[in-house]
């Protein structure tokens, strides 16, 4: 049996009209019952009463069989369809809050804009999930930041397996509320703010207890812990009044009632490093990895 004559079959009988049946279908009424007289023929029975249009016995026992056919008929095809569009490969990177920025995401839609099949996860982790991850396999990259001398590498603790690669290095500011008595600074140094309680914040900001050999013995302070990934949680605590953090600019600047104040001193800056098994990454992971470390990124499209 023809599937297109048993569909046109199921439809008169849900409209009980030909001319109805042909307006869903987008056939002629002619095409309709000539479809009709087709599976008729085909069978060898009468399946409709003309007036008023009725499934005759045949007909209500072809309806039983033909709704679940047309079903799996359809599934199958859906099925058979998803396959063709299937990703032509996955990857799954991680990244510390602090480095998804501006970069990861343009290079994200760059891939994406020139490989369009190939499927992206971003995972948000703590620094060390992002090595363990990237370690272990389960990870195909990974992103984590820090702050470092101008050109220094990170020396990520534990990532002797990987190869780490630079991304970026931007200006390491201060987060202060925009009422703090220090706000209004050109500049800050650590030991401007030996004295103060700072948001604990160690998967969203930068640790100022653990920032360089040069901050050693400063002796930091810390208030509130906040547990989380999310930057704007601990601006909002910044905001709050309830102490400074360390971010990147790029992180820190944009948020009602928060000033970000440049670090002067140590000479530090905010380093972000792409981190892979040194096998290297797959081939579509490998186009990722160079889109995040080109030294200049285009837009997509352009």
């Amino acid at each position: 049996m023809d599937p297109h004559l048993l569909r046109t079959f199921t439809e008169v009988v849900r409209c009980a009209s030909f001319s109805g049946a042909a307006r869903e279908l987008g056939y002629t009424q002619s095409a309709v019952s000539q479809h009709i007289a087709a599976l008729e023929a085909d069978l060898g029975v009468e399946l409709l009463r003309r007036r008023p249009v009725t499934p005759t016995e045949a007909g209500a026992r072809l309806l039983e069989h033909a709704e679940p056919l047309l079903l799996r008929l359809a599934a199958a095809r859906a099925e058979v369809t998803r396959g063709t569009g299937a990703p032509a490969a996955r990857i799954t990177a991680g990244l510390s809050a602090p480095a998804m920025g501006g970069r990861p995401a343009r290079a994200v839609a760059r891939l994406l804009a020139e490989r369009p099949r190939v499927e992206v996860t971003l995972r948000v982790l703590e620094r060390a999930a992002v090595v363990a991850g990237v370690t272990a396999g389960d990870l195909d990259l990974g992103l984590v930041d820090g702050a470092a001398a101008p050109s220094d590498p990170l020396g990520v603790p534990g990532a002797g397996a990987l190869r780490a690669v630079r991304c970026a290095e931007e200006e390491l500011v201060v987060a202060l509320a925009a009422d703090h008595p220090l706000a209004r600074r050109s500049g800050l140094r650590l030991a401007d703010l030996s004295d103060a309680l700072w948001v604990d914040a160690p998967a969203a900001a930068v640790p100022p207890a653990g920032l360089h050999p040069a901050a050693a013995g400063e002796g930091f302070r810390t208030g509130v812990r906040y547990e989380g990934p999310d930057v704007r949680g601990v601006l909002d605590l910044v905001r709050a009044g309830l102490g400074p953090v360390l971010l990147p600019r790029s992180a820190a600047t944009g948020r009602q009632g928060v000033v970000a104040v440049p670090l002067t001193a140590p000479r530090l800056v905010h380093r972000t490093e792409l981190l892979h098994r040194r096998g290297g990454p797959g081939e579509a992971a490998g186009a990722l990895a160079a889109l995040l470390t080109a030294a200049v990124l285009p837009e997509p499209g352009a």
